[in-house]
């Protein structure tokens, strides 16, 4: 089948960045993790943002993501109050696209409070394209070795990698899921930009990805 060519938006903006051709050149999306045990490495195993009394007093949405969906975030915590709160608010950027691809919502209100200009565009575009085929998601994804600079007030930067081996895009009607085999494609290296709303929450501005980054693959 024809590769499905993404707008631009999307392909900079999306956390879920998937596989289009991990299925020989298929139309189909595979996304994908690990499992990584959570006890002593600092690990959070979560299907459901974080409280807000971990990231500061701004409020934010609390969403649960279907129990076949989950995320890993592995030693996502430094130490540093601040940083502790951006990695916080990225990780519940991450659980909300998931959860609005799992509700099939482009427009679900939870993008708007992690994601902002072009970014937010991006994303609601990528859910989108999920709703329009009729897919969800299913399965774990594992998001590992984080580095953030708060270079000013209400700024910063984050890198991060991600590993989309072991969940899968499915059919909303079958349930099936597509599997995909596992290949240096599966790991993506994220490059991010956010800035601080006046609620006090870190949203995501800018959003860029580059798959099987040997920064990130084994």
């Amino acid at each position: 089948m024809k590769r499905r060519t993404l707008p631009v938006a999307v392909a900079i903006s999306a956390t879920t960045v998937l596989v289009l051709t991990a299925c020989g050149g298929s139309d189909s999306v595979a996304k994908g993790s690990d499992k990584i045990a959570g006890a002593d490495t600092g690990d959070t195993r979560t299907s459901a943002t974080p409280s807000a009394s971990a990231s500061g007093s701004a409020e934010r949405p609390q969403v649960t993501l279907p129990s076949d969906v989950s995320n890993v975030f592995e030693n996502w915590k430094t130490g540093d109050a601040t940083k502790d709160v951006v990695l916080a608010d990225t990780s519940r950027r991450i659980n909300a696209l998931d959860y609005a691809i799992t509700q099939s919502n482009a427009d679900d209100p939870v993008l708007g409070v992690y994601y902002k200009g072009d970014a937010l565009v991006g994303a609601s575009q990528w859910v989108k394209q999920f709703v329009d085929a009729k897919q969800s998601m299913t399965g774990e994804t594992r998001y590992f070795n984080p580095k953030v600079d708060v270079y000013a007030t209400g700024m910063a930067t984050l890198t991060y990698c991600s590993f989309e081996g072991k969940a899968y895009v499915k059919d909303k009607k079958t349930g099936k899921a597509q599997i995909t085999p596992v290949t240096n494609k599966s790991y993506l290296l994220y490059s991010t930009r956010l800035e601080k709303s006046t609620k006090g929450v870190w949203q995501t501005a800018v959003l860029h990805s580059e798959r099987g980054n040997s920064a990130c693959t084994p």
